[in-house]
């Protein structure tokens, strides 16, 4: 039986595997000495409105080593399937009794926690007036790639992992929430400006390049850089824009 927390108890779930196909081993890839998944819980740690992160990894035996990482950084870990997504990620909120959940995947290690606190912050709010069950700002993008962000209850996740059939909807997470808005009750969280051109995840080798050098120019230890700040090194070195400019971003299916 899951305790009931309510609304305010807010997990942030990471996606996290060792055996990505673009570019593998990825997540231990290091930005300034330390590996790109160190660097996407550190900064998640820093929201004010999460209460816990959740590393949501495969059972298979590769991911032993993100389970151990896991273990030496003091970090929750969930293992589960790797094929089912959906599965391994509701399986992991109800053992960390989560009801709202931040869904964040490992291969962004410049999220914004402000950004985050914002939108949490609207969830909850819009919550107090009518039932919300999803709100993300990927549905019209108008933040940065690598910003992505998506929050919803307990109860929308559990009503996909119950009613999604179709394959793309188990090897990913929310499609089957935020391809029924009939069924669900939908809300885009959009910036005052577009920068959805820019492209901070890291998926290939030159997303990692670009990554590398922004961490070279704005990385302190024990202080953060935040979204716009990144933004203001791209208008001293614009350059940097074009490192992984011809990168495309892979479809669903893929």
């Amino acid at each position: 039986m899951r305790r009931k927390t309510g609304n305010n108890y807010v997990c942030a779930i990471v996606q996290a595997r060792t055996g990505s196909t673009r570019l593998p081993g990825k997540i231990f890839k290091e930005l300034e000495g330390k590996p790109i998944l160190w660097h996407v819980v550190n900064r998640l740690s820093h929201s004010k409105k999460i209460k816990n992160i959740i590393i949501a990894t495969t059972d298979l035996p590769e991911d032993d080593a993100t389970e151990e990482f896991c273990k030496e950084n003091k970090i929750d870990c969930f293992r589960g399937s790797s094929e089912d997504v959906l599965s391994r990620y509701y399986q992991a909120a109800v053992d960390y009794e989560a009801d709202t959940i931040v869904r964040v995947t490992s291969d962004c290690p410049v999220i914004d926690p402000v950004v985050i606190d914002k939108m949490i912050d609207k969830y909850l709010r819009l919550n107090k007036t009518e039932k919300v069950d999803y709100l993300s700002n990927t549905i019209k993008r108008t933040f940065p790639r690598g910003l992505d962000a998506e929050i919803f209850s307990f109860e929308a996740l559990a009503e996909a992992f119950r009613c999604a059939n179709e394959k793309y909807e188990r090897e990913h997470v929310t499609p089957y929430i935020y391809q029924h808005p009939g069924i669900f009750k939908i809300v885009n969280y959009e910036n005052d400006r577009d920068f959805s051109f820019h492209r901070w995840t890291v998926d290939t080798a030159d997303d990692y390049e670009l990554m590398k050098q922004i961490y070279k120019n704005l990385y302190k230890p024990n202080k953060l850089f935040y979204f716009e700040d990144i933004l203001k090194l791209f208008e001293k070195k614009p350059e940097l824009i074009k490192i992984n400019q011809k990168v495309k971003q892979k479809s669903l299916g893929e």
